[in-house]
């Protein structure tokens, strides 16, 4: 039934009915993403391209569903070449546009820490299902980096006025707010959110699939993260200068070694 196989850090299947079962699987580290899981998301995608689909389900492995960036590969990549370093923030914000644009209905099932970039792939998904241990935070700004490439899905999926609140201050917010504000559709017990998604897709399956493909298209073209190539362009950029700056430097470290960073109040002086 796993088209890609019993191993690797993300695991597909589509079922008899045309669904994409999806997972992160990196359990051990909190389904953290690096370079290895990025490609292998985007290698997903083209296989998935190929496939008849009705819809996608995505889910992480393990008691978190995606806890943001692999901070050890984060600073990897900021040591890296200029050009490597514009590469891999390429590859992640191809990651999660190709999941905002995926032509079908998208779902995800949440539990346990969504941080970082985990909460830009909750905002490309067309719908969002969290358990009720689920925890969130726009989190990059707390080692010294910017979540620019994400910031149009969350535009989109919890408004301006969201966003600048919670991606300024990095502050984690439960799955009641999480739905408060937009970016979680349902909460659920844990026990139950597996069979929760299930009922999101009968409703999905009930529907013309066309009509379906229609209706995305068509609100996506309305929305922040219907990006020309010069937009992409620029955010690309932004993001990986931003991880090659001083202040990250500085905040990578400061998480490494678990002490306050400079600009922290009780920093030590």
């Amino acid at each position: 039934m796993n088209d890609a196989g019993a191993a690797g850090p993300v695991l597909w299947n589509v079922d008899e009915r045309g669904v994409a079962h999806v997972a992160l699987n990196r359990p051990e580290v909190y389904n953290a993403y690096n370079g290895e899981l990025i490609a292998a998301l985007l290698k997903t995608y083209d296989a998935l391209a190929g496939k008849a689909l009705r819809a996608v389900v995505l889910t992480g492995k393990g008691k978190n569903f995606q806890a943001g960036a692999d901070v050890n590969w984060l600073d990897a990549v900021r040591r890296s070449s200029p050009a490597e370093n514009l590469r891999a923030s390429r590859m992640t914000a191809e990651a999660v546009q190709r999941l905002n644009l995926l032509p079908v209905p998208t779902v995800a099932l949440v539990q346990g820490a969504c941080f970082g970039g985990g909460t830009g792939i909750v905002a490309a998904c067309d719908i969002v299902i969290a358990a009720d241990n689920a925890m969130f935070s726009i989190a990059e700004v707390r080692v010294g980096v910017a979540g620019t490439i994400i910031i149009p899905q969350l535009n989109d999926a919890i408004g301006l006025r969201q966003v600048r609140r919670y991606a300024l201050t990095g502050e984690r917010f439960d799955a009641a707010e999480a739905r408060r504000i937009g970016l979680v559709h349902e909460v659920v017990p844990l026990a139950e959110l597996a069979a929760a998604g299930e009922r999101i897709v009968g409703h999905l399956l009930s529907n013309a699939p066309d009509a379906v493909a229609q209706t995305k298209i068509w609100a996506l073209r309305s929305a922040w993260s219907d990006l020309d190539g010069a937009q992409f362009g620029a955010l690309v950029e932004a993001h990986s200068n931003k991880r090659q700056s001083a202040e990250a430097a500085e905040g990578l470290g400061a998480f490494r070694e678990k002490r306050p960073p400079s600009w922290a109040p009780n920093a030590r002086r």
